[in-house]
């Protein structure tokens, strides 16, 4: 995947964007449009914009983390301070040329600005406009800050990761409230925009980073509502299968197996060169495994661990295991499936050379998505947007940096 690939039609292409969030539960939904041809204009405060810019691992840009520069890809920066009046007025005028608008300030901040939805709505009857906050925007939560590690934590997600008895972990350390807010955002944006084809008419998207996570949660609730059950932490394995879990091979690496079935159960025992293991009178009914997990998953820690990954690998393949590499970031970038699926996007910056993000998900076989920049420079695109879009002359440009509106 290359930013100096052809460039293929994309379907969002004529959609334009207004990205006013902070950080990602909310931007990152614009930035996926943004791969499938949006023009998705980032408003960021004058002095300093976005405060991502400054999250993560810095650059030789001052006004650019690795993070921000995979994060708010395919974007152009405008500045606008949208706390004094006349940079409202700005945003309004850019509203009403837009199509989608995306905000993730505690509920009520934009309506304090003069932003409400009626203003804004006014502006743009065809406004579609996506609201992502830690809780949403009704509720007597509403007003409470947001955070993914806190949503994940209130979402029921948070609970459930770590090893029976011990401390819940943050899973995997990544902000997944964020993302997945954002894909419910994206989705959302989407049927909005489908309906405001239809009708003529925007709405508001609402969506709490909260409800994102507890969207996924499984079961859990359905169970607990019937009998009272309450999940609780089971490590590296589960409690509707076993073995299914993580495992260290003889070379100090890991392997993940998952057999959810008695028929994956009898290919792993046949691999392991104990076929009687998924004999009726041992473990091969899945109840009578999981009444033994403890003893099964010993089995397979030894057998695992006498030998290293590729062997296990080769073996559990061969009889087509469920089984993969526990892989780290140094394994992906050896991975030859990583590469030939084009999830590693090299792209070139002119200032810090070649860049390593993630490629554009999902892959579609007619209008593919494409990296066309990474993170813009802080207001790299305000002149143009203001005088193509606002036809706004030099002097009034002038003006409006002396009073710090842009």
């Amino acid at each position: 995947m290359d930013s100096t690939a052809p460039d293929t039609p994309r379907p969002l292409t004529g959609v334009r964007v207004l990205d006013v969030g902070n950080f990602l539960a909310g931007p990152y939904a614009a930035a996926m449009m943004g791969e499938f041809g949006a023009e998705v204009l980032k408003v960021e405060h004058p002095i300093g914009g976005d405060p991502m810019r400054r999250f993560g691992t810095p650059t030789n840009r001052p006004d650019a983390t690795l993070k921000w520069l995979s994060e708010s890809r395919n974007k152009k920066s405008v500045t606008i301070d949208l706390r004094q009046g006349e940079g409202v007025a700005l945003f309004l005028r850019l509203v009403a040329k837009s199509d989608v608008l995306i905000e993730n300030f505690r509920p009520g901040t934009m309506e304090e600005w003069g932003l409400t939805w009626e203003a804004l709505s006014a502006a743009n009857p065809r406004l579609v406009m996506l609201r992502v906050s830690g809780y949403g925007q009704t509720g007597p939560y509403r007003r409470r800050s947001g955070f993914a590690h806190i949503a994940q934590a209130f979402g029921g997600l948070n609970y459930l990761a770590g090893f029976p008895g011990e401390t819940p972990v943050l899973p995997g350390t990544v902000p997944l409230g964020d993302y997945i807010a954002s894909l419910y955002g994206a989705i959302g944006i989407m049927v909005a925009l489908r309906h405001c084809d239809k009708t003529g008419r925007g709405q508001i998207i609402d969506v709490g980073i909260y409800e994102a996570i507890f969207r996924m949660m499984e079961e859990i609730a359905s169970v607990y509502g019937v009998s009272g059950k309450i999940r609780e932490r089971e490590g590296s394995g589960s409690f509707v299968a076993a073995p299914h879990g993580h495992f260290r091979t003889r070379d100090d690496k890991w392997i993940a197996i998952a057999c959810t079935t008695d028929k994956m159960f009898e290919r792993l025992s046949i691999a392991m060169g104990q076929p009687q293991l998924s004999s009726s009178g041992l473990y091969g009914d899945q109840r009578t495994r999981l009444a033994a997990r403890d003893t099964v998953n010993a089995i397979v820690i030894e057998w695992v661990g006498s030998m290293d990954r590729d062997e296990v690998l080769r073996l559990c393949l061969g009889e087509e295991v469920p089984v993969g590499k526990v892989n780290s970031i140094a394994d992906i970038f050896e991975d030859e499936h990583f590469l030939a699926r084009g999830n590693l996007a090299h792209i070139v910056d002119s200032e810090l050379g070649d860049v390593v993000v993630p490629g554009v998900v999902p892959t579609l076989s007619a209008t593919p998505g494409r990296i066309t920049n990474l993170g813009p420079t802080l207001g790299n695109a305000t002149d143009q947007v203001m005088r193509e879009l606002l036809g706004l002359t030099a002097a009034e440009l002038q003006r409006l940096r002396q009073q710090k509106i842009i």
